[in-house]
């Protein structure tokens, strides 16, 4: 498979040594890149062994930062909230060949989780929600669920038992927890099982959430 996006691995978990057992494809946010979330994976208290495959999404000018380039999974534009559409879509499309690349390396999709930070969250639950084989889990960080008056037209029947992980901060000023809180109820109301959590701090992640991640991925790779 070629032409791939660029991604940092790392493995953490389990015995030194031992074979993974599952995959975690991790998405960072807007400006940032495949380095973001490596230091947290290192401080996981892990029973499985896992491999966290970190993409870098591709730069692209950002609407929101006056067109600047950086790395972003899709546009912004605050003019015009809904028109990231075919960005989120193509983003989502190179992630499901991350997946297959993974099935391709052993590691079946029932065994793979999609996890986001902010945009990254965006492109997770985007993917997870349509996908036609079912996942481990969807880890949704500091996010929202793109458009999601029209979710309901398009998620898979694979994806109703998927545990789905959502963390968010109650002073979050760049997607305020309102919107997380929306996304959660309209994913409840198709009989998603969401594990919410909440905690007191802005766009970013604290240690407290980090121990939960570290729990839940224990808890769904048992």
């Amino acid at each position: 498979m070629t032409d791939l996006l660029d991604c940092l691995e790392v493995e953490a978990g389990g015995a030194a040594g031992s074979p993974c057992t599952g995959s975690v494809i991790w998405m960072h946010g807007l400006g940032a890149d495949a380095t973001d979330f490596e230091p947290v994976v290192e401080t996981f208290n892990l029973q499985r062994r896992l491999r966290f495959v970190f993409p870098n999404a591709p730069m692209r000018p950002v609407t929101i930062n006056a067109g600047a380039e950086m790395r972003a999974w899709y546009d912004i534009d605050p003019g015009a909230p809904l028109s990231g559409e075919d960005d989120i879509r193509a983003s989502a499309a190179e992630i499901a060949r991350l997946v297959t690349r993974e099935n391709e390396r052993g590691v079946a999709t029932r065994d793979i989780t999609l996890a986001g930070f902010s945009q990254g969250g965006v492109i997770a639950l985007h993917l997870g929600l349509r996908m036609e084989e079912t996942l481990c889990g969807i880890m949704a960080l500091s996010t929202h669920v793109h458009d999601h008056e029209h979710l309901g037209e398009e998620v898979s029947f694979a994806s109703v038992d998927v545990p789905i992980f959502m963390a968010h901060g109650l002073m979050d000023p760049m997607i305020p927890i309102a919107r997380a809180v929306t996304s959660r109820e309209t994913l409840n109301a198709l009989n998603y099982q969401v594990e919410w959590h909440e905690y007191g701090m802005g766009h970013q992640v604290c240690p407290e959430e980090i121990n939960d991640i570290s729990d839940w991925l224990d808890r769904i790779y048992a």
